[in-house]
């Protein structure tokens, strides 16, 4: 019997990078994945991949930016054990410089459908009398300190380490676990052009103690621990992926 057999798990941002990885991860432990994204062709085409090899997968397209579309997903839902809830964005610019519509656009992306994707999905994990689950945010480790031209970025990811303790204490009696992840710097498809640049590259790396970027893999690992069973007594927390980063 695999881990998460028998389990629904949600994961938001689901086509590409840390998403994908989580999405793959999960399938590979036994769960049938509900896959939601923007772009439903890019979307498809992954779930198409997990169910290639051997996973349950389903591609679900949605804005979570919307609100409303975002509530009728989980409400449609027959099911939901887990939220992976990782959709979100960065603008990196100088402070002095952001314009308002930078400004709003990462506040509604990352704090405002965070918060209303966990909702939706806690309201989906009591449903009918049931019996709680496993919410994980996609933090950073900007979400624990300051860092030049991340003030919007690093303001919302501080927001979600508040949502997530919170959360953790309101519905830890409804039996609904709730975490963040908190990655450093990662390597994906979205970053991989930036570690091109040798000098970003070796700054990057002399600021983690541990001299190397993260992969998709050890992020996602860290939040199928935090959905399961091995997890029971942990909520509230925030677990750094960081290589060291923040403890310096």
């Amino acid at each position: 019997m695999s881990l998460f057999d028998g389990k629904v798990v949600v994961v938001t941002g689901a086509s590409r990078g840390l998403g994908l990885g989580c999405a793959q991860a999960f399938a590979a432990s036994g769960a049938e994945v509900v896959m939601i994204s923007r772009g439903a062709e890019d979307l498809e085409q992954a779930a198409a991949r997990l169910r290639a090899d051997g996973g349950r997968a389903r591609a679900l397209p949605c804005d979570v930016t919307d609100a409303a579309a975002v509530g009728a997903l989980f409400a449609a839902l027959p099911r939901c054990d887990v939220l992976v809830n990782n959709a979100g964005g960065n603008r990196p610019m100088p402070f002095l410089d952001v314009p308002l519509e930078a400004l709003d656009h990462l506040l509604d992306l990352n704090v405002r459908s965070m918060f209303v994707t966990a909702q939706a999905a806690a309201r989906a994990m009591l449903r009918g009398g049931g019996s709680g689950g496993a919410i994980v945010h996609m933090s950073s480790q900007m979400g624990h300190v300051g860092a030049p031209n991340r003030s919007v970025y690093c303001m919302t990811k501080w927001a979600i380490e508040g949502l997530t303790k919170a959360m953790a204490v309101e519905l830890a009696p409804r039996g609904i676990r709730v975490n963040a992840v908190a990655p450093t710097y990662i390597e994906t498809p979205l970053t991989r052009p930036f570690f091109e640049d040798a000098a970003f590259r070796e700054d990057t790396l002399r600021r983690i103690p541990l001299g190397r970027i993260g992969s998709i893999d050890e992020v996602a690992a860290a939040v199928l621990f935090l959905c399961s069973p091995a997890a029971s007594l942990i909520t509230g927390s925030s677990l750094l992926i960081d290589g060291g980063y923040t403890a310096q």
